[in-house]
């Protein structure tokens, strides 16, 4: 009898939230229709108007050395909306860019917090009083657009500032919501997986967070779309830091996504990589620095997938191939050789998974209503297309599914799963024995293998070298014998046309990396993927070094005994 009360109660749940869901939904779409037959009678009407609620729920645990140090007591939630108002038509528009300007207007931003209460007269009441904010401030826009036209120097792009797109209409019922007793389990992960680390004295931070996130969207456009959709995310996350004798900070960090609780790894992978962590920290304190290098090297699969989303995503990101203020890379090179003939990329934000690795950058509808699609990017080295919002560029009218952003900031043309695919390869083996004959073509004494790397960061602006910085955390030299060495300190830099013409091998290893990449619309979930790479030249430089030593006073655990790789 216990079981069957609980089921009706979870069921009565589910059809609760299936209503207030519906609720707000069928209140954007009241609102915009009113909103726009209103505005059609002014003197300047709208051509567009679409409205976004971003729904964030949040909830998760931190611990350290074992012990708790936040937790959640409930779920938190707040709902965001987003306003796009356009005066003018298609092809010019308020949101064109005013040069001479800042590329990003501040003003532009529509972050809007809304009640997370299913109120329809509250909701329509702000979304009336911000509508007709946003309306007044996109007829003064379009009037400075139109005068800045007129007085600056033709533009090399001649498409326009928007692009039709066929309305979408789909409804995703909300998962069951997040429980106090998740929550719990949530705590006693953190305690569990931070604990390892307290018999170390040397490590002097660590921080192990397991939160729950999911964003429902509601999204109406006066073009006839009606979506809604609800993206869940856990995320365990490892990080811990120490120091050598020289004072340079020593980080490692370890990650795990998943659209379910139940996806994320058992408490054996989790312990077993926190020991991998905390054995790599005792021996990058032992390892020598690098030296400021430039030769033949290998990528690992991550190292590969993290290089193609800073210098190669980037630039193919629509937006940058159209402003006058990037740097256009990739502009006039479509049919042309970009990569080696064995390597192509395409980005996928409908694939889920790639090498066993869950994919964050996964969505079914962009933030403009666009369906997600695979985008053919670059086939046997040859460039093929954009990430494209509805922002058009030359050659490329219509939005193939990547206009995204961060609730309240402006839609861009950004990356989702970046994905590195090669037609030849070979063992992880033989492509180690080829970086050794790279090595002795180049006479050097050693090449270079990047096994881990954190992140990194590009430029692709005009008026500043557009170059890149990939972070390692774990590198080795690789000498003519074979024999591998830690080292540390280095970060890996140079310009992105450079590095492609320097790939000489693919390895079969593949792997991927899940992260937030933050730009000009703002932080949103990516993925790469990729095989491991040979690249015939590359180039280090010495890390930046904290002047601050290590502690005076000893530590209140002893060291076990270093171990290396």
């Amino acid at each position: 009898m216990r079981q069957l009360i609980v089921i009706l109660i979870l069921v009565a749940t589910d059809s609760a939230l299936q209503a207030q869901s519906a609720q707000v939904l069928e209140t954007l779409k009241t609102e915009i229709t009113r909103s726009m037959e209103q505005l059609k009678k002014q003197p300047t009407p709208p051509y567009f108007l679409s409205y976004e609620i971003t729904e964030t729920e949040t909830a998760g645990a931190t611990g350290s050395f074992g012990a708790l140090v936040t937790s959640s007591t409930r779920v938190s939630k707040s709902r965001t909306l987003s306003i796009d108002l356009r005066v003018g038509d298609y092809q010019l528009d308020n949101t064109h860019p005013i040069r001479g300007t800042s590329p990003i207007p501040m003003d532009n931003l529509s972050f809007y917090q809304v009640p997370i209460e299913d109120d329809p007269d509250a909701l329509r009441s702000l979304l009336w009083y911000y509508t007709d904010q946003r309306y007044k401030r996109a007829v003064e826009q379009l009037i400075s657009v139109k005068t800045n036209v007129k007085v600056k120097a033709g533009e090399t792009d001649k498409s326009g500032d928007f692009s039709p797109t066929p309305p979408e209409k789909f409804i995703e019922p909300p998962p069951p919501p997040f429980s106090a007793a998740d929550i719990k389990a949530m705590e006693d992960k953190v305690r569990m997986y931070s604990l390892p680390f307290k018999r170390f004295g040397n490590i002097y931070s660590v921080r192990v967070n397991h939160s729950f996130s999911r964003r429902t969207r509601w999204f109406v456009s006066s073009d006839g779309a009606s979506i809604q959709t609800s993206e869940p995310l856990y995320q365990l996350s490892i990080s811990a830091f120490s120091k050598a004798a020289d004072g340079m900070e020593l980080p490692r960090y370890q990650s795990f996504y998943s659209s379910t609780l139940a996806g994320l790894p058992t408490d054996e992978v989790v312990l077993a990589a926190v020991d991998k962590m905390a054995k790599e920290l005792m021996a990058l304190k032992l390892a020598p620095p690098a030296d400021a290098y430039a030769g033949p090297a290998i990528l690992s699969p991550r190292s590969t997938a993290v290089l193609f989303h800073e210098i190669f995503g980037h630039r193919i990101e629509g937006q940058r191939e159209k402003r006058e203020e990037q740097s256009q890379t990739y502009r006039d090179k479509i049919g042309q050789k970009v990569l080696p003939e064995f390597l192509s990329v395409y980005g996928d934000p409908t694939a889920k998974s790639f090498a066993g690795v869950e994919l964050a950058g996964y969505y079914k509808f962009d933030n403009e209503g666009v369906k997600a699609r695979r985008v053919p990017l670059v086939e046997n080295g040859i460039l093929k297309n954009f990430l494209m919002s509805r922002l058009p560029v030359d050659g490329f009218p219509v939005s193939n599914g990547h206009g995204r952003r961060y609730p309240g900031y402006n839609v861009a043309g950004r990356q989702s799963n970046l994905i590195v695919t090669a037609s030849k390869t070979v063992s992880p083996e033989e492509l180690k024995k080829l970086l050794i004959e790279e090595v002795k073509k180049a006479n050097l004494q050693y090449g270079l293998y990047f096994e881990d790397i954190a992140g990194g960061f590009t430029f692709v602006g005009r008026g500043m070298p557009n170059s890149f910085a990939v972070i390692p955390l774990m590198v080795y030299k690789i000498y003519l014998d074979g024999h591998e060495e830690l080292v540390r300190g280095v970060d890996l830099v140079g310009t992105p046309l450079t590095v492609f013409t320097r790939i000489l091998a693919a390895s079969t290893e593949q792997g991927a990396f899940n992260g937030t990449c933050v730009a000009e619309s703002g932080g949103v979930p990516v993925s790469a993927a990729g095989p491991a790479l040979l690249l015939g030249q590359i180039e280090v430089q010495k890390k930046v070094k904290s002047q601050e030593l290590s502690p005076i006073l000893p530590p209140p655990f002893d060291d076990p005994k270093p171990a290396g790789k």
